[in-house]
């Protein structure tokens, strides 16, 4: 058996990145961070955290790794897609059926494709 220690996306800019995505999660950025550092961690309650890396190169495919999330707080799927488009990321792919499930496929600011999924309040309520 393994454990997880970090997920680790790749990046141009790791801390501006990652600042979007403190922003996004709620989770802080790590206390030693700074602009222009090549690593910049998101410190989770427990493994795994992530991890932003610098690389030379830019993104020119689909992630074949990518995160799957859900509003907290209340806020529902729909909601969710909204406040992320309104931080900068952008519509993917959307695939919301009729019936209320589904999910949508978003990019952040770097292009880095993630899904929003619905909340557990509209799953257990769906049934």
């Amino acid at each position: 058996m393994i454990e997880i220690h970090a997920v680790s996306v790749d990046a141009d800019n790791p801390y501006e990145i990652a600042s979007w995505w403190s922003r996004a999660t709620g989770l802080p950025l790590g206390e030693d961070d700074e602009p222009g550092d090549d690593e910049i961690m998101l410190r989770t309650e427990r493994d795994p955290f992530l991890l932003f890396l610098k690389v030379p190169e830019g993104k020119t495919v689909k992630n074949r790794v990518h995160f799957d999330v859900n509003g907290m707080d209340g806020r529902t799927r729909d909601e969710e897609v909204e406040r992320l488009a309104g931080m900068g990321a952008t519509i993917a792919d959307d695939r919301r059926l009729p019936d209320g499930t589904g999910w949508v496929v978003m990019r952040d600011p770097e292009g880095n494709e993630f899904c929003v999924c619905r909340s557990q309040q509209e799953r257990e309520a769906q049934g």
